[in-house]
């Protein structure tokens, strides 16, 4: 059987941790050569000593810097062509909910949100664009949920989301046919922030389980349970394959059910 990504080159930011790393592997066993960014040199370097003994050094280019260094991504993007050569896929993936009311949310945080949720997309976009319509290739981003439903107690990073979503749309718009731009929204996955608020709960004695599934009953999630990242992970690999190659400028809802809007 031939693998979906086999011959091709798949870039993923944010992708050491959570959904950036249940992507990559997902790539990876599905026949890619990877590039993957993330800030942590360190944990980066753990991620890609295991990857590379399972899936071989070859195929794997890692670099450790933030991906609102616009000077670092293309940098990260020139050597990616010298060492794959191509790019067939661009999975962002950096971001994480900041949790404020309007009453104390300040002026900085408001541009300090708006800076990492829409460079982080603006800066790659833009360096691997060449290769991507050379290849013609797809963009996945991993979204959330609150650009459609947002939430008051996180008012900032809603807004946030609803102009990154704005954005994909018009890209999708303006690279056909060239580049596929698609997203996948998130709901409640249990990694990052859901797996730092589990560590900080307040009894302790409760299992992760249990406190994922009270969560999910208090947060009315139809499926009844957190989202695992290899489920987002799975999302991100169809719209970034040749499986949905009719498909740009469309959004998959990854949330149990938790969307309420038609």
């Amino acid at each position: 059987m031939t693998l979906p990504y086999e011959g091709r080159v798949a870039v993923v930011t944010g992708g050491s941790s959570g959904i950036g790393l249940a992507t990559v592997q997902l790539l990876l066993e599905q026949g890619a050569r990877v590039a993957l960014c993330a800030r942590g040199e360190g944990r980066l370097k753990d991620v890609v000593s295991v990857l590379g003994r399972d899936h071989g050094p070859d195929r794997l280019l890692a670099r450790a810097f933030s991906v609102l260094d616009s000077d670092a991504v293309r940098a990260f993007a020139a050597d990616v062509e010298t060492a794959f050569g191509r790019s067939d896929l661009l999975v962002n993936n950096a971001g994480q909910g900041r949790i404020s009311s309007f009453a104390n949310t300040g002026d900085d945080d408001w541009r300090e949100e708006y800076d990492l949720k829409l460079f982080s997309q603006i800066y790659p976009i833009r360096a691997f664009l060449p290769m991507l319509k050379t290849a013609r290739g797809a963009i996945v981003a991993v979204n959330s949920l609150l650009a459609y439903q947002p939430e008051a107690h996180m008012v900032c990073t809603s807004s946030a989301r609803a102009g990154v979503q704005n954005l994909l749309k018009s890209l999708s718009l303006e690279l056909a046919p060239d580049v596929r731009v698609n997203s996948v929204l998130l709901g409640l996955v249990g990694s990052g922030q859901w797996s730092r608020r589990f560590a900080e709960r307040e009894d302790q004695s409760m299992s992760r389980d249990e406190w994922y599934g009270n969560l999910a009953r208090s947060k009315g999630i139809p499926l009844g349970r957190l989202g695992d990242p290899s489920e987002a992970a799975a999302a991100i690999a169809f719209l970034g394959s040749h499986a949905a190659s009719y498909i740009t400028g469309a959004q998959l809802d990854v949330s149990g059910g938790l969307a309420r809007h038609i």
